[in-house]
């Protein structure tokens, strides 16, 4: 849906609801026409039945008023004397309208001093959970989200069994495309393995402001671009689905590069405008090594422990041959220093070797792992030469990500050597928005950019800021793999990441100490 025709619905509903209403209203001491002013109708509802004048805002948050509007039918009929247990079941069943059953058949008065406490436990409990899924539901879509870190491409940096808080308001809250959707949840409802959303309607791209843009070295959270994964195995149904952006799976990579760079990769080292990338203090960028010993035979357990290694170790035992698919340059260099080691060197594809199965995708040999580009990073309002050569770059950005994503219908062909968009030739195109170039510290191991491109804007999550539990997924017992060195320590910074662990618990200690103290001296009182 655009801006228009939510606005059209809007109006609608203002409609609706004073149609159902009106009289409500005046047997309520207040006039007619109040119930039809948008905005203003709400606001004048809430000292109606009794409700402080912010739960409209609550109402125009999406997924948060998928809550609030049921609780506002029932507490307007209550604000009426209609508290029965069918009244409430009506009111919710008949999504509002059994509201105008009783605004014009039923004489009806308003309680101007109702009691706003539930009538029973039950209803108090009710009341608790709503009104806390109502604020984590603010909290996790508009400022702190958790994530979970389940690949190594970040390793070292960020290690597999990191739970995060990423911060949505960094770079801007996006307001969710998906408003009819389970509370925080991603695009499957736990345990039931069902879809959380439903893809109709969906709300244009908006994004609040941020304090901060996307820079290079950042640590991003992002909708993996090319998500429109069509078989959701998960769900078990056959059925093919296409993701909106905001429920795409969620990646968390190292941006290397922003827009308007052009960037390099150079034997696995990566420049940017010709200049290597700087990486910062605690990346710990990972490389493929293969090497050879006197003779002697490596055990693997023995070299994940001394050398810290996490992505796959092999030893060939005829040739006295190793490799290992993930090592950090300075675990290298103590590795040669190992009187059994031979000799060890990165691996680096030949610049000669290239693979067809990386960016732009287009089948043909352009780029390898180690030697990619140099290529392009589009940025807003820049505009770029379109030719058959250029084309499979940007063809994505145009038909998807400011086409069909956008509620554009962009088609691009090609007729010859003239590129066509939408049936008419096409010589240039100017960019919507800003790109990232996406990568993973672990070179070799990584499912990132070069695989499949530029990252838009529009599909930045967050930016992670603090790891507040930490464990190792293949220990034994629970307590065994926790990495108490990692909790609560914070994900940008220089030098070796310090545990806020400490103060923090010190901080529970005197909360709840004060707490106790001040419940007892009321009791005492």
């Amino acid at each position: 849906m655009t801006f228009t025709e939510w606005f059209i619905f809007f109006l609608v509903v203002q409609v609706i609801h004073f149609a159902g209403t009106w009289k409500l209203y005046q047997k309520a001491g207040r006039k007619a026409w109040e119930a039809m002013i948008p905005i203003y109708n709400a606001v004048i509802l809430m000292k109606i039945i009794h409700r402080p004048w912010w739960w409209v805002i609550l109402l125009f948050i999406p997924i948060v008023n998928l809550i609030m509007f049921p609780v506002i039918w029932v507490e307007t009929l209550r604000s009426f004397g209609r508290k029965s247990t069918a009244d409430t079941w009506l009111a919710i069943l008949t999504l509002g309208f059994y509201i105008y059953y009783i605004n014009y058949t039923q004489d009806v008065k308003h309680v101007k001093d109702r009691n706003l406490k539930p009538a029973t436990t039950a209803g108090e409990w009710v009341s608790s959970i709503l009104f806390a899924v109502v604020a984590a539901t603010i909290v996790h879509g508009y400022l702190m989200q958790p994530f979970t870190i389940p690949t190594s491409s970040l390793e070292k940096t960020l290690l597999v069994g990191d739970y995060l808080f990423v911060s949505k308001f960094h770079y801007g809250a996006r307001i969710p495309q998906t408003p009819i959707a389970f509370p925080m949840v991603h695009d499957t409802i736990p345990v039931a393995g069902i879809k959380s959303y439903s893809t109709e309607p969906q709300v244009p791209y908006l994004r609040l402001p941020g304090f901060e843009e996307v820079k290079k070295n950042d640590i991003v959270v992002f909708n993996w671009p090319v998500d429109t994964v069509n078989a959701f195995q998960q769900y078990g149904d056959g059925k093919y689905y296409h993701k909106p952006i905001d429920k795409k799976s969620n990646y968390v990579k190292r941006c290397v590069a922003v827009a308007g760079d052009s960037l390099e990769i150079i034997e696995g080292k990566v420049f940017i405008n010709g200049k290597q990338l700087q990486l910062s203090e605690r990346a710990k960028p990972q490389y493929s090594y293969e090497g050879t010993t006197d003779g002697q035979q490596l055990n693997a357990q023995y070299m994940y422990q001394m050398y810290d290694i996490t992505d796959g170790f092999y030893f060939n035992s005829a040739t006295n041959e190793f490799v290992i698919s993930a090592l950090t340059e300075q675990t290298a260099q103590r590795l040669r220093n190992n009187p059994y080691i031979k000799s060890l060197e990165r691996r680096i594809y030949p610049e000669e070797q290239k693979s067809a199965s990386l960016f732009p995708n287009d089948n043909k040999k352009r780029y390898n792992l180690d030697y990619f580009g140099p290529i392009y990073i589009p940025e807003e309002g820049k505009t770029v030469a379109i030719t058959p050569e250029s084309l499979p770059f940007y063809r994505r950005i145009i038909e998807v990500y400011e086409g069909s994503e956008m509620g554009i219908d962009n088609t691009i062909s090609l007729n010859g050597t003239q590129v066509l968009l939408n049936g008419k030739p096409i010589e240039s195109y100017t960019f919507k928005q800003n790109y990232y170039w996406m990568m993973g510290d672990n070179r070799h191991n990584s499912e990132d950019s070069r695989s499949w491109g530029y990252v838009p804007y529009n599909h930045v999550v967050g930016k992670p800021v603090f790891i507040w539990f930490s464990k190792d997924k293949y220990a034994s017992g629970f307590f065994d793999g926790i990495r108490w060195d990692r909790m609560f320590t914070t994900v940008k910074g220089d030098g070796k990441p310090v545990s806020y662990l400490p103060y923090f618990l010190i901080l529970v200690v005197i909360f709840f100490g004060f707490n106790y103290f001040r419940n007892r001296k009321k009791s005492d009182s």
